[in-house]
């Protein structure tokens, strides 16, 4: 599978393209929308949330509530465009536009992608590197979400701490409803009293928090991903996808940071063989061992650097005139933590779907499904 992504932040839609999904997936706006309202809350978002009601048009690849093997369109609507028509107008003539952007946030895409594209108004570069992208994403992962769900693969995220507090409470399938009842994605609730705490204190101080997410999936087969070529390891593709993601910094499979400090003796996981099956009792690995899935639970965490637009901005220089500056102040959030284990869910969810596809082939759901549970026959079997 693949897909392609356009639209600028303040431009009319986002639009996403996807090509190579099996056809009679059953797919409609219930399995995207849903995602897109996840991705908008959480405590700590600005008034971009307020503005924007995101919600997808399927426009082509859909047919009576089911793929049909063509490519499947997707478009976002960006309400906000009404107040920057002018603005981000595609005809020539008007310059300098009203809120351009001329002095470069450090942190930000802004001076490098200046420099690269060579763009004096730096609105050129913000408008694609903004984060708001990530809904065309989080539409697109949806999609994939869906067909891991058909396929009898579940996934999860939440927050495992936000601003330097830590949730002391450990992650359990069957707390779901907390962590989806909670405005941080925590189900540790004496946590979450501390995180917000945190939270309206940097926004007091114009200052943003970062945090970790940790992403979770079950059910996944034996072996997807390869060990035999660097490109195909599914740690590497699904560290590229986290770590395309606006803000994220550094990517784990597992506790793979803590492993670094322990004896081998004290990291692999043991194997077993119990009533004709293969177990583990432990998961250091967190579910990838060289490259392929092993049938463990995935176990995926992700660090998330504080949002670079501050409110009480840090010095910088005018690419116009040169001359010191205040970093330009773009409406943002004091933390997008939460919304950001939705994200990843989804772009995880990508890499595993095509790594499914990858694997067992087929061009429609239900050769797919019947391959599938010959193979895990076979693993049980082995």
């Amino acid at each position: 599978m693949r897909y392609l992504t356009a639209g600028e932040s303040h431009g009319p839609q986002l639009t996403a393209i996807i090509e190579g999904l099996p056809s009679q997936l059953p797919l409609g706006k219930g399995d995207i929308d849903p995602w897109l309202r996840r991705r908008q809350g959480g405590y700590g978002r600005g008034r971009r949330m307020v503005i924007e009601t995101d919600e997808a048009q399927i426009l082509s690849g859909v047919r009576a509530g089911r793929t049909t093997g063509a490519p499947v369109t997707l478009v976002i609507e960006n309400r906000d465009h009404r107040n920057w028509t002018e603005i981000m107008s595609p005809e020539p003539g008007g310059e300098p536009r009203k809120k351009a952007l001329t002095d470069a946030r450090p942190g930000h895409a802004d001076l490098t992608g200046g420099i690269k594209y060579r763009h004096r108004d730096l609105r050129d570069v913000l408008e694609r590197a903004s984060a708001r992208e990530t809904a065309a994403r989080v539409a697109v992962g949806s999609v994939a979400l869906r067909l891991l769900a058909e396929l009898g693969v579940e996934g999860a995220n939440y927050v495992s701490s936000l601003g330097g507090v830590e949730t002391r409470q450990p992650f359990a399938w069957d707390a779901l409803d907390a962590i989806e009842d909670s405005d941080l994605r925590t189900p540790d609730a004496d946590a979450a009293e501390r995180m917000r705490e945190r939270i309206d204190q940097a926004k007091k101080d114009g200052d943003t928090l970062g945090g970790i997410l940790e992403v979770r999936f079950r059910g996944l087969p034996v072996g997807l991903g390869s060990f035999a070529h660097w490109d195909r390891k599914l740690d590497g593709r699904i560290a590229q996808a986290c770590l395309s993601v606006q803000a994220m910094k550094g990517v784990e499979i597992g506790r793979a940071f803590e492993n670094a400090a322990r004896p081998g003796s004290g990291v692999h996981d043991a194997v077993y063989y119990r009533e004709g099956t293969y177990a583990r009792d432990t998961n250091a690995a967190g579910g990838l061992e060289a490259g392929m899935t092993n049938g463990e639970e995935l176990i995926v965490r992700v660090a998330m650097k504080p949002i670079a637009t501050l409110m009480k901005p840090l010095p910088t220089v005018n690419v116009v005139s040169h001359e010191p500056s205040d970093a330009a102040r773009e409406r943002s959030d004091t933390t997008a933590v939460p919304a950001a284990g939705v994200i990843l869910q989804c772009v995880i969810g990508w890499v595993l779907a095509d790594a499914l596809l990858e694997k067992f082939g087929g061009d429609t759901l239900p050769e797919l499904q019947e391959r599938l549970e010959a193979a895990r026959a076979y693993a049980r079997a082995y």
